[in-house]
């Protein structure tokens, strides 16, 4: 089975950065997913599927990968161009576009 480390983006509810630092480790699914045909219930028989480990650096969830003799990919973030603007700089003289309203 093959476990996949990665660092978690934002969702689309979240502002901030929190809970964008950790590293996770968790395991890709050994078989699909069934539906209960009389409830409708998403269901698996994979237990790992369960299991999620979160790590404070990436060099930790390697090590311990390694040390546990788990396969791994290993997937580096893709860091967001992320441009501050204040609201004031709706206002500001320097302005490159122009009002719409």
């Amino acid at each position: 089975m093959v476990a996949r480390i990665y660092k978690p983006s934002r969702n689309a509810m979240q502002s901030g950065t929190a809970k964008t630092k950790l590293w996770v480790l968790d395991y890709e699914p050994e078989q699909p997913r069934q539906v209960e045909p009389l409830m409708g219930y998403t269901s698996s028989g994979d237990m790992k599927s369960q299991l999620r480990l979160g790590f404070d650096s990436k060099e930790e969830a390697v090590a311990y990968a390694e040390r546990h003799g788990i396969a791994f990919q290993l997937q580096e973030p893709k860091e967001p161009n992320r441009r501050r603007i204040a609201y004031s700089d709706n206002f500001s003289f320097r302005r490159v576009g122009q009002w719409t309203h």
